[in-house]
């Protein structure tokens, strides 16, 4: 046995690490201050993609290894401190992604009806934290800003069907909002033009399968675009040319892709008063000195009435428990996956997943990012730079009975799965997947019931 690594964060990243290091010999606890694991697997996923969802059978199985721990319940800077962790730990990796969004810094962003997109995904997805979150779903008309998957996710929920939502897991509540929802209209806003959309081609391409939304795209927007060199890229192209040349017949709601558009200002009565419509620049597209794609704007503005704003421009992490942090990345600072601060290395201290690169990538992005800082691990254990705990207080049993007296949330994996179980049952009893649990008190008080 090499040691003892708490990870911090049991999303993709933390499971990928996790395993690696149980494989290397390592000893692992993994901590989440949610009393569920999976991170974005559960609360970021779009819940019509049980697919994707069905890669924590695998994360499942790191779990079942004889040398982990789960330990749900336990926030880092509330419950305990890095400190705290590096007396009891050879190595600490952090795991805790990206939480908060990027802001547009445009005149009326804080308006009644103006939400950053991961907000809205966390209420759909059944986020503890934003259970009582309330979105107005009624305006008819919804404009979603940013061309990524996640735009992509957001804007393809307002649109679909009862018989598209009633087979998942999407919360009760939001389920309820989505059937009474008025939106018959999105519009998918992108700065640049189709051949720079981050799409990737099986999200863009689900779109044309949505049961009663057309999938809108102005043929004008595609004349010239030169064929991309990037595969995807090219692939996304085509896609968009084959929903420019569909008619609209037969659906009743819309869903629009409106390319080469930078929002200026989200319109609404008075200084404070709700979205009634989001003013736009129109675009054209140049390309740099260093072949690099940017848009300008061409003074030409257009004014798309709307009820509902929603921004998905990117994620950004923020500081932590006196972890060294880039505030102008939004990342904690790091050399190859290990902490740094001004005085050079941090000594067992490790960051893996979004908080150490940015917002990239998939879900599988995650393993051969974890391989990377484990690789770290494994080399500075060769070194002996590993963390110095205190040997008394490094203990498994005395870990386990601190944190017990530190965290009276405190979930462990057996506790995970009697709320999944709970939730399993429900499900089954509503012909779905899941029902979620979605206040901390219904989730701790499932995880305290335990079978035979």
């Amino acid at each position: 046995m090499l040691g003892r690594v708490a990870i911090v964060g049991a999303g993709p990243s933390g499971f990928y690490a996790a395993d690696q290091l149980l494989k290397a010999g390592f000893e692992v606890d993994l901590f989440d201050a949610l009393p569920t694991p999976f991170g974005l697997v559960r609360a970021g996923v779009a819940p019509d993609h049980p697919k994707i969802k069905s890669v924590t059978r695998v994360y499942a199985k790191t779990a079942a290894h004889e040398s982990f721990r789960f330990f749900g319940g336990v926030e880092l800077g509330v419950d305990v401190s890095r400190e705290d962790l590096l007396k009891r730990y050879e190595a600490v990796v952090y795991a805790i992604g990206t939480a908060t969004d990027n802001r547009l810094g445009i005149p009326g962003e804080g308006r009644p009806g103006s939400h950053p997109a991961t907000e809205f995904v966390a209420w759909y997805n059944g986020h503890p934290h934003f259970t009582d979150h309330s979105f107005d779903l009624n305006g008819g008309r919804a404009v979603v800003i940013g061309n990524g998957n996640v735009a992509i996710d957001v804007a393809r929920m307002l649109v679909l069907g009862p018989r598209e939502l009633e087979p998942t897991d999407t919360a009760d509540h939001a389920l309820e909002a989505f059937g009474m929802a008025g939106v018959t209209e999105v519009v998918l806003l992108g700065r640049r033009g189709p051949a720079e959309a981050a799409f990737t081609n099986p999200e863009l391409r689900e779109l044309g399968e949505l049961e009663r939304a057309a999938v809108i795209v102005d043929p004008a927007q595609l004349e010239g675009v030169a064929e991309p060199e990037d595969t995807t890229k090219r692939r996304n192209v085509e896609i968009l040319r084959g929903y420019a040349r569909r008619e609209p017949v037969g659906k009743s709601h819309r869903l629009e892709l409106r390319f080469l558009r930078s929002p200026l200002e989200i319109l609404g009565a008075g200084e404070s008063g709700p979205v009634t419509a989001i003013r736009v620049g129109v675009n054209r597209l140049v390309t740099g000195e260093d072949g690099r794609v940017s848009a300008e704007p061409t003074g030409e503005e257009e004014v798309i009435e709307c009820g509902l704003v929603l921004r998905s421009i990117g994620y950004r992490g923020t500081p932590v428990a006196g972890i060294p942090f880039d505030h102008h990345r939004a990342l904690i600072r790091n050399e190859h996956g290990r902490v740094v601060s001004d005085d050079g290395v941090c000594r067992g201290e490790y960051v893996v997943g979004w908080i150490k690169r940015g917002p990239s990538g998939v879900i599988g992005t995650n393993k051969k990012d974890a391989a990377d800082t484990v690789a770290g691990i494994l080399a500075d254990a060769e070194a002996g730079a590993l963390g110095q705990p205190v040997p008394e207080l490094a203990d498994a049993d005395a870990v386990l009975a601190w944190l017990m007296e530190r965290a009276p949330r405190l979930v462990t994996w057996a506790g995970w799965e009697a709320i999944d179980a709970a939730e399993s049952a429900l499900g089954v009893r509503a012909g779905r997947p899941r029902v979620k649990l979605v206040r901390l008190a219904e989730l701790i008080e499932a995880s305290r019931v335990t079978t035979k």
